[in-house]
């Protein structure tokens, strides 16, 4: 896949026979030697059928057409030379009954839930639509899906609330084409040259648990191998120019989310959700977004064995980080266990215990100190209160004397505070002369000082402070606030790099009609040099953090960016919406660690500082890593 790929699209259902393949394959030419583009001549076999719309047209929603594929199942189509994809949406309660696949299939669960036969065993694969944050929920989007060889039995059926499918196939379905009104069906089309499938058949996975990868600065992809076709889901960044490629293999894309204007022989086409596309090889082809991103589907033909290296490099990455079958493992469910836990916070890793903050929130964010507590946690998940009812701490950091360091949120203070829950000490809770608002993170130095973020998410409607900022505490106490007021929309979590000379805050929320401040921090984690005297210069974007749909669909730029933590070699963690986002030290994005509900935050842990603790919600989980977790112990 080349560097600037701009992924997917897919075709119609109103049959054309393209008569104008010699002007098209002109035009075509002539902008391969305008845009000075290399190709690779391919000669694939052709299945001799019609296609559903010119090379390089769209054809959009509405021009589609679907059909019966059996009682309760109604299709709809699209194919090239090498594969084909069928969208069916079914009715509850209706199935396809044991019949053998002709090809080789993946098959999606998009919507509903159906019950299949893999393997011998009975199983229902539901998907999830991501929920909105709100205090007390956030559950992550669920898309399962799998591979099956051509001779697998086929056999589902639609629960209660029906279902929406997506299979792609390779070769093409002949008993699909016919069914759909094709009556010239034609022989079988399928190339000798294969890859390594990236998943193996009979296999459920998770779409959200596959590698998403960096393929340009502005396009990120979740791309799956077959054994002839890859199929990549692709993310492309609102504003995003990609300019004119060619690549030298048949292509169907199908966008999924958002706009874009598509170049192709020369015209720009506008592409909507659900708009198709059918591409052939080394047809010229350009993408522009508009503010809301694009999501695109593409089914790639033949297999390209550079793609393929492409997936293993960025699993190789990943995997030097998180092992191969390493899983978020649930450790506590605190809506099962008692005391019960709400709104889990700031954990941090001290004397072999986990200590965290158990925050109550309503649905609408409404706190309350009374009914929040801090946690000790053993690591085999069994806690305990050490203060509860007297305040509500969000962050903590090990501190001095066998301590913690705390912040007290809605008490508008951070303090110094025993393992067994007695406050030693105030630290700070003022800043020229008025109290802080809502101190939120917090993390030492080697020097006796302490830095934290304040995006004043208080209770009180009026504020003490001008603006949302972050402070820098030394050893003397003098409290130094170190960015502008409401330089960032909402500063949150905060880290410092092991040898303590670089900073690191990300931005929560930003550009959101609800939220009062909008800042040019957008979604990144900033770095900055340290200063002798704890103040930073030199600001700069260290690391873009992705965006799940629902932020893009209302032009956001809120990552929920929260809690971070660091290893030994600089790579840092983030818990945001899109699950854990993990970069290098250099702030280049590696992979993401997907959960059942989004992260708030987290910590390395255990005797060997390998584990990864992870509170989401009432939930806290862990996952075994290869890389040494670094905390300042004072």
């Amino acid at each position: 896949m080349t560097k600037n790929t701009a992924l997917l699209a897919l075709l119609g259902l109103t049959f054309f026979q393209c008569s104008t393949d010699t002007d098209w394959r002109s035009k075509n030419q002539e902008l391969i030697e305008k845009y000075n583009l290399q190709t690779t001549s391919v000669n694939l076999p052709e299945n001799g059928i019609a296609l559903l719309t010119e090379p390089g047209q769209v054809l959009a929603k509405n021009q589609q057409q679907s059909f019966e594929l059996a009682e309760g199942i109604n299709a709809t189509l699209f194919y090239g030379n090498g594969a084909m994809t069928a969208r069916l949406n079914l009715e509850p309660g209706s199935g396809i009954n044991r019949d053998t696949l002709p090809a080789d299939r993946f098959l999606f669960v998009l919507e509903g839930s159906v019950a299949i036969q893999i393997n011998g065993e009975d199983e229902v694969l539901t998907a999830k639509a991501r929920e909105e944050q709100d205090g007390t929920h956030g559950g992550m989007p669920v898309s399962p899906f799998f591979y099956q060889k051509k001779g697998s039995l086929n056999q589902f059926t639609a629960g209660e609330n029906g279902a929406k499918l997506l299979e792609i196939y390779a070769p093409v379905r002949a008993d699909y084409l016919a069914k759909s009104g094709v009556t010239d069906v034609p022989q079988q089309v399928r190339v000798e040259n294969t890859v390594e499938p990236s998943v193996q058949p009979d296999v459920i996975y998770d779409l959200y648990d596959i590698l998403l990868s960096v393929i340009s600065e502005t396009i990120n992809a979740r791309i799956i191998s077959g054994e002839t076709i890859q199929i990549g889901f692709t993310q492309i960044d609102p504003l995003s120019e990609i300019p004119p490629i060619a690549d030298p293999v048949e292509k169907l894309e199908v966008a999924l989310r958002g706009k874009a204007s598509l170049m192709t022989l020369g015209r720009n086409r506008n592409l909507e959700k659900e708009d198709v596309l059918y591409l052939p090889p080394n047809m010229v082809h350009g993408v522009s977004t508009d503010s809301f991103g694009l999501d695109v589907l593409e089914v790639i033909w033949p297999a390209q064995e550079r793609i393929r290296s492409r997936i293993s490099e960025a699993r190789k990455a990943y995997h030097e980080i998180i092992p191969e079958n390493a899983k978020a493992e649930l450790l506590v469910d605190g809506s099962k266990t008692k005391p019960t836990l709400i709104f889990t916070e700031g954990p941090k890793w001290m004397n072999g215990k986990v200590y965290f903050s158990n925050m109550f929130f309503d649905q609408n964010f409404g706190a309350s100190p009374k009914k929040s507590s801090t946690i000790e946690m053993d690591p085999d998940g069994h806690y305990h209160n050490i203060t509860q009812g007297k305040m509500q701490t969000n962050g903590l950091y090990p501190y001095k004397n066998g301590n913690l360091i705390v912040c007290d949120m809605m008490g508008h203070r951070v303090v110094e505070m025993s393992t067994t829950g007695k406050v030693i000490q105030v630290l700070a809770d003022e800043y020229n002369g008025k109290p802080i608002d809502g101190p939120n993170d917090v993390i030492t130095d080697k020097k006796g000082g302490f830095y934290f973020t304040d995006p004043q998410f208080t209770m009180e409607p009026e504020k003490f402070q001008p603006g949302r900022a972050v402070y820098y505490v030394n050893a003397d106490r003098e409290v130094i606030r170190i960015t502008e007021p409401n330089e960032f929309a909402m500063p949150n979590g905060i880290l410092l790099s092991p040898d303590g000379k670089t900073l690191y805050i990300n931005n929560c929320y930003d550009d959101e009609s609800w939220f009062p401040v909008n800042s040019e921090k957008e979604n990144y984690v900033w770095a900055y040099d340290v200063n002798e005297d704890g103040t930073i210069r030199n600001g700069r974007q260290f690391a873009k953090l992705l965006l799940p749909e629902n932020v893009l669909n209302r032009k956001g730029k809120s990552s929920s960016a929260d809690g971070m933590a660091i290893d030994t070699e600089g790579n840092i963690y983030v818990a945001t919406y899109m699950g854990v986002q993990i970069f290098n030290n250099q702030g280049a994005f590696i992979g993401i660690i997907n959960l059942p509900t989004f992260p708030v935050s987290l910590c390395f842990g255990e005797a060997d500082m390998k584990t990864l603790f992870i509170t989401s919600f009432d939930k806290v989980y862990k996952i075994r890593t290869e890389k040494t977790g670094y905390v300042n112990y004072m």
